[in-house]
């Protein structure tokens, strides 16, 4: 017992260190942790002897759900609401597009059976989003047109769709008539939403409405609530990956104490369960068996790139005014990892080997690894070359982790007739705790104040005051308001708000202003909201 632990205890470390030196080296980390799994592999130097593909697609299935979970907990609702419809097309219908166009190259070019050219263009139709968003956000790289979150859902929601047609092309192996195919797809759609939304609904009222989870105990019950999501979708014949990602994205966007710390925890739990699947892939694989399904790879891998892909981006996104550049860019993300791997394992130990007749866990491997590789790498360069780069923001708004870093900010406090500060000396007024008035703008001219200073009718006192923390007790939000944002140049009183929700600052760049029915929300400006 005690050398597995080691063993285990070393491969971790040493990716952990692989990732650190993938980032100096620009590569994607990813290449190195299968490159690990192949080192300590039977074919490798430690030669350690593992085919379990049944053990494998249960560790796999366990390390995809919180991968799906934190994909959709860290998006940002406000921010991706704009492209969702155009995101939903792509992750349904693109990938169904992609798998029949890549089913039907490999079945005419490639010679695979019919049943293996199905299960082919299932396995790979799906994309990364793990791996495309690791690149993205260590180059702080934006992209225009809201194109970093319309990526973001296409890549998280296309995992399902793949899945259930991985699943469709097993069940044709074992023929069970065009009926059950047909509740099949309805009840993966159907329970899967039904599972994600239920649950989630559980979460949000012990998280949020009732407040039971004591404090530093929600990152395990989000543990459980990601497990229940899935294992109660797979019960009852839905998809569980929808499930937990939809999941995720509701109980992301509700007011959770100590979502920062969720986020990153569930970050860190997201990079083990990156390690373990690149990992095992490398572990699984047999290095000398790679040069027979190279040719195969290589041409799946640039088909997909040069043809599949482009077509069903070009097709969806055409009828939406997108651009060529975004489209091009969009063609280049579609990097393939995990959830490819997840659904090749799946395909062996669902018995699906013995109908194709050829390795394709294997040619998974080598695509994913071309993929991360050679698409992964010039990401950032074709983004720049086709001018999708968004210099003035960041991709990190994009998710809800995000948070503006300031000590301090500063607060206006109009004086009015009648006010009780007024025609009083500022040492016997009630400041707020832990604030400083620093200056009084009076007539058009800046006061500096000490203690015998007198306040005046029509002063504007200017308050330094510790910035909101939005990890303490108090239930409030901070709102980053973006050119797109429905509130965006309104008053606040034409602002369609929650009965429960109030407006209790708006910060403007150095100044926080208490606002008023009048106040206008501007472009940059941080609104603060108390439910």
């Amino acid at each position: 017992m005690t050398f597995p632990i080691i063993i285990a205890s070393a491969v971790i470390i040493c990716c952990v260190m692989a990732n650190r030196f993938s980032t100096k080296m620009g590569m994607p980390a990813l290449i190195l942790f299968m490159a690990l799994g192949m080192i300590f592999g039977s074919d490798g130097i430690f030669k350690i002897p593992f085919d379990n593909f049944n053990l494998a697609q249960w560790i796999c299935n366990i390390s995809l759900l919180f991968i799906m979970f934190y994909g959709g907990f860290c998006t940002k609702w406000s921010t991706a609401k704009p492209v969702a419809l155009r995101a939903a097309v792509l992750s349904t219908f693109g990938v169904v597009i992609t798998a029949l166009l890549t089913a039907v190259f490999c079945f005419f070019v490639l010679k695979f059976t019919f049943i293996g050219s199905l299960l082919a263009g299932a396995v790979i139709s799906s994309t990364d989003a793990a791996s495309v968003f690791s690149i993205l956000r260590s180059k702080k790289l934006n992209l225009k047109y809201g194109t970093a979150s319309l990526l973001e859902i296409e890549s998280g929601s296309n995992d399902p769709v793949s899945f259930m047609l991985t699943t469709i092309g097993l069940s044709l192996i074992n023929t069970s008539g065009e009926k059950n195919i047909l509740f099949m797809i309805f009840s993966q759609i159907i329970f899967g939403i039904s599972s994600g939304i239920v649950v989630a609904a559980f979460g949000n009222y012990f998280l949020c409405k009732k407040k039971l989870i004591p404090s530093g105990m929600e990152n395990i019950f989000m543990i459980g609530l990601a497990l229940l999501g899935y294992g109660a979708a797979d019960l009852i014949g839905g998809n569980g990956y929808l499930s937990v990602y939809l999941m995720g994205i509701i109980l992301g966007n509700c007011r959770i104490k100590n979502k920062k710390d969720l986020v990153l925890f569930f970050d860190g739990i997201t990079g083990l369960a990156q390690i373990i699947l690149f990992f095992l892939l490398g572990l699984l694989a047999f290095p000398s068996r790679l040069p027979q399904v190279l040719p195969a790879a290589i041409a799946i891998a640039l088909f997909l790139l040069f043809v599949a892909r482009p077509a069903a981006i070009f097709l969806l996104l055409k009828p939406f005014k997108a651009t060529n550049s975004q489209c091009l860019l969009i063609s280049w993300a579609g990097l393939r990892g995990a959830a490819s791997i997840v659904f090749a394992i799946s395909v062996i130990s669902g018995g699906g080997i013995q109908s194709v007749h050829y390795d394709i866990f294997h040619i998974v491997f080598m695509i994913s690894l071309l993929s991360v590789a050679f698409q992964g790498s010039l990401l950032p360069l074709v983004a720049k070359k086709l001018d999708m780069v968004d210099e003035e923001s960041d991709v990190r708004k994009t998710f809800n982790d995000y948070q503006e870093e300031s000590a301090i900010t500063l607060m206006r406090i109009f004086v009015p007739k009648g006010h009780n500060w007024a025609n009083r000396p500022i040492k016997d007024v009630s400041l707020p705790t832990d604030s400083l008035a620093i200056m009084i703008k009076r007539a058009g001219e800046t006061v500096i104040p000490n203690g015998d200073t007198i306040i005046l009718e029509g002063d504007s006192v200017i308050l330094s005051v510790p910035s909101y923390d939005a990890s303490g007790e108090a239930n409030l939000d901070e709102i980053k308001i973006d050119k797109n944002h429905e509130w965006c140049e309104k008053k606040i009183a034409d602002l369609d708000i929650p009965e429960n929700t109030l407006i209790v600052m708006v910060r403007r760049g150095d100044e926080t202003i208490i606002p008023r029915g009048k106040t206008v929300i501007h472009k940059d400006d941080v609104v603060i909201t108390y439910q």
